[in-house]
């Protein structure tokens, strides 16, 4: 089975980036296939609510990045999102997937219907729960599957290489992981 994880931090190696590759990593070990995406740092527009993924089912109007991401959430089993908190909210990028990929989604027959989705964030000391619920919030309204870990799918983590010094962080994601594959093993 299929597991994309979207990084929608500007840093492609940060610590968003190696919580999503710990994820991952227990995902391919259990014989998964696995993509981590890199959307942070991309141009890319927010929804402009003009209807056309509704004339042209499965398409959005907007012809950048995110086109290509929603084709990869269709074909994934697994979906999970990743976002630092910036100022107790998730990134532009990951904003505009969930605004562009949800709405695509609802005109093309809810096509992420249960697929499961997770969500993990980076916070340096507040915002990170109202973070994940952003992202949470979208899979939920997406009809998909949420599982949960040990603890709120966040680390401690602001410069480079903090999250690896987060033992408990760690220790979350991996769960996060096995409970991804355990998921995946019940709907295969």
């Amino acid at each position: 089975m299929y597991v994309l994880a979207i990084n929608g931090s500007p840093r492609h190696n940060g610590n968003t980036s190696e919580m999503l590759k710990t994820v991952l990593d227990v995902c391919q070990s259990a014989g998964h296939e696995i993509e981590l995406y890199q959307a942070g740092g991309r141009p890319v527009r927010g929804c402009l609510a003009c209807n056309e993924c509704g004339k042209i089912i499965g398409i959005c109007a907007i012809d950048d990045w995110v086109r290509e991401v929603y084709e990869k959430m269709k074909r994934a089993d697994a979906i999970i999102l990743g976002s630092p908190t910036y100022f107790s909210d998730l990134t532009p990028e990951i904003k505009a997937v969930i605004d562009r990929c949800g709405y695509v989604s609802r005109r093309d027959g809810v096509a992420l219907s249960r697929k499961i989705g997770a969500a993990v964030t980076a916070v340096r000391r507040a915002g990170g729960i109202h973070t994940l619920d952003s992202m949470i919030h979208f899979f939920h309204i997406n009809d998909m599957i949420v599982p949960g870990s040990t603890y709120w799918n966040m680390s401690l983590a602001r410069a480079a290489g903090d999250y690896e010094q987060d033992v408990e962080g760690v220790k979350t994601m991996q769960r996060l992981g096995e409970n991804i594959v355990w998921l995946l093993d019940k709907l295969r």
